[in-house]
């Protein structure tokens, strides 16, 4: 869900809610949160939001959904109710139960504050891919011939040295790499040491601290609008949907 939410925020240019939900619990069971989960969506859908969002429990307990932005929600558990978390903010709000008023938090994009279009275009020959150590540099060339690749190193950006020849091909060949890292919170900064700056040096671009799976999608959609090495650059480090934090937490 939190791929489709960030897709259709990038995709659409809305001035009124659109609402992703789900439930973790099938409803035959009596833990279920399906009902709830619906009823609180339909009433942030019907509040003064404007952007695309992601309705769920907030807590384990029936009394409060959160409204995840989009580009900022990720599943961090597998079957709890509460399974869905704003990384790196808070939530842009929250839906009482069962009285169902909506709060929405002050950085929430309000209803009216954009025009409605359709940006649709994306380029699907990208992909994502988490480094661990002892990986060897071959496993890049899966990648040769697609047009982006988002790279999820450790720590600040990370990869190990031997990768970086195959990373420099590959950005020669013509596909934009942007680095993201495992740790979901803080920002990539591949300044600090001597490989990270190798990997600027190549045109590895630095994807700030959007979450993996957003900065692909972001990638994939960028990529569709743009062909202009420096404009795709541009475009991938500025914030355009909330998906990039100017402070990280």
């Amino acid at each position: 869900m939190a791929y489709s939410a960030s897709a259709v925020s990038f995709m659409v240019r809305t001035p009124v809610p659109i609402v992703f939900v789900g439930a973790q619990r099938s409803a035959d069971r009596p833990s279920s949160d399906n009902a709830m989960n619906a009823l609180c969506s339909a009433s942030a859908a019907a509040g003064d939001l404007g952007e695309v969002a992601v309705v769920m429990h907030a807590t384990m307990s029936d009394d409060r959904c959160a409204i995840h932005r989009a580009t900022r929600v990720r599943k961090m558990h597998t079957s709890r109710r509460d399974a869905f978390r704003s990384i790196g903010m808070d939530p842009i709000g929250s839906v009482e139960y069962p009285s169902l008023n909506v709060s929405l938090a002050d950085e929430a994009v309000r209803r009216g504050a954009e025009e409605a279009a359709l940006l649709d275009r994306i380029d699907d020959r990208c992909g994502l891919l988490s480094f661990a150590p002892g990986m060897p540099p071959s496993v890049l060339d899966a990648f040769s011939g697609y047009s982006g690749l988002v790279l999820a190193g450790t720590g600040l950006g990370h990869v190990r040295a031997e990768w970086i020849p195959a990373l420099s091909d590959l950005i020669e060949d013509g596909t934009t790499v942007v680095m993201t890292s495992q740790c979901l919170y803080g920002r990539v900064c591949d300044r600090v040491y001597d490989t990270g700056r190798d990997l600027l040096d190549i045109g590895v671009i630095e994807g700030e601290d959007m979450l993996p799976e957003v900065a692909l999608v972001k990638l994939m959609w960028v990529l569709g609008h743009e062909d202009d090495p420096e404009r795709i650059r541009y475009l991938i480090q500025t914030d355009i949907r909330g998906e990039i934090r100017r402070r990280s937490t």
